[in-house]
C-alpha cells in the first residue's frame, strides 16, 4: 500500500498528499528489486511530473535501468507500488510508450523500418489485425518527425545507432502515449542525433506529454531536463533540476567516482547564479 505519511514533491517543488497521485504520470512507492540475495533498488520513492522531461541519473549499476523495468512489470519487484496517473500499470499500459537500450534490442531480426514503426500501432489494430493505409501514413509521419522518413524500406540491422535510436523512438511516437519512458536514449549516438532527439522530446513536452528518461551525461542535465531523480540503489534525492541537481548530491550519489572538475564546474555555475 502507498504509505500515506509521505510527502511527495511536484515539478514546481510544493509538496502534496498521496491523494494527489493521480496528478503523476509516474509514481513509484517502496520499489525494491533484488538479484539474488543483493538489492539492485532498495525501497525508492519517486514521484514523475507531468508535461515535463524528468531524467534518473546515477553510477554505473546503481539500479537506474532496473527501476524503469521494474515499475513496467518487465522485471518482478520485491516490493512497492506503481501508479501511472493514478491508476495500476496493468490498467494504463496503453497510455506508456517505452525506449529500451538500443544494446538489448536484436538488431539482426530481419525487419524493416518502416515494419518496427508499425509495431508500435499493435495497441490499436491487435496482433492479427489488419493494418489500414492510415496505419501506414500514421509510420511514415512518426517517421518523419525523427527525420528516417527515407529508410523507411531499409533494414534495420543495416542503419547505423543513432539511426536505430530514431527509429525505436518513432516506434513509440506511434503509440500516442501520455507517458515517454526512454532507457538510456543518447547512449551512444552522435551529436546530431542528440540533438535530433532532444528536439522532438522537446515537441512531446511541448504537447503536454510526460518523459522519463535513464541519463548518463552530467553536463547535460540541466539543459535538457526539468525534473531529475538522483539513484544509488537508493534514492539520493529527487526534485526541480534547479534546486536538486546540486554538488553535494551529485556527491553523495556518485562519492569518490564522481570528477572533482565536474563539482568545481556546478560550484562555479551556482556562484554565477
Amino acid at each position: 500500500m502507498i504509505n500515506t505519511a509521505l510527502d511527495l514533491v511536484t515539478r514546481d517543488g510544493w509538496a502534496v498528499s498521496p491523494d494527489n497521485l493521480a496528478d503523476s504520470p509516474l509514481a513509484i512507492r517502496g520499489l525494491t528489486v533484488a538479484y539474488g540475495e543483493k538489492p539492485a533498488v532498495f525501497s525508492v520513492d519517486a514521484t514523475f511530473p507531468a508535461e515535463a522531461m524528468s531524467a534518473i541519473i546515477g553510477p554505473n549499476g546503481a539500479g537506474k535501468s532496473t527501476l524503469l523495468k521494474a515499475a513496467l512489470g518487465v522485471i518482478p519487484r520485491l516490493s512497492g507500488d506503481v501508479t501511472i496517473f493514478g491508476a495500476p500499470v496493468d490498467a494504463a499500459r496503453n497510455r506508456i510508450a517505452y525506449v529500451p537500450q538500443r544494446a538489448s534490442v536484436d538488431w539482426d531480426f530481419p525487419t524493416t523500418v518502416i515494419d518496427v514503426v508499425l509495431m508500435g500501432l499493435y495497441r490499436q489494430v491487435g496482433l492479427l489485425g489488419w493494418l489500414t493505409k492510415k496505419h501506414i501514413e500514421t509510420a511514415r509521419a512518426c517517421l518523419g518527425r525523427v527525420g528516417m522518413a527515407d529508410f523507411a524500406h531499409r533494414q534495420i540491422g543495416q542503419l547505423s545507432g543513432g539511426q536505430q535510436q530514431r527509429v525505436f523512438l518513432a516506434r513509440a511516437l506511434a503509440q500516442g502515449a501520455d507517458l515517454y519512458l526512454l532507457d538510456e536514449p543518447f547512449a551512444g549516438v552522435d551529436a546530431a542525433t542528440e540533438r535530433a532527439i532532444v528536439d522532438v522530446l522537446k515537441m512531446l513536452k511541448a504537447e503536454q506529454k510526460a518523459l522519463v528518461c535513464v541519463h548518463h551525461d552530467l553536463a547535460t542535465v540541466d539543459t535538457y531536463f526539468d525534473h531529475v531523480l538522483l539513484l544509488n540503489v537508493r534514492k539520493i534525492a529527487e526534485g526541480p533540476v534547479e534546486t536538486t541537481f546540486t554538488a553535494e548530491n551529485l556527491q553523495a550519489t556518485y562519492g569518490g567516482r564522481l570528477a572533482t572538475t565536474h563539482i568545481e564546474q556546478l560550484n562555479l555555475a551556482a556562484g554565477a547564479a
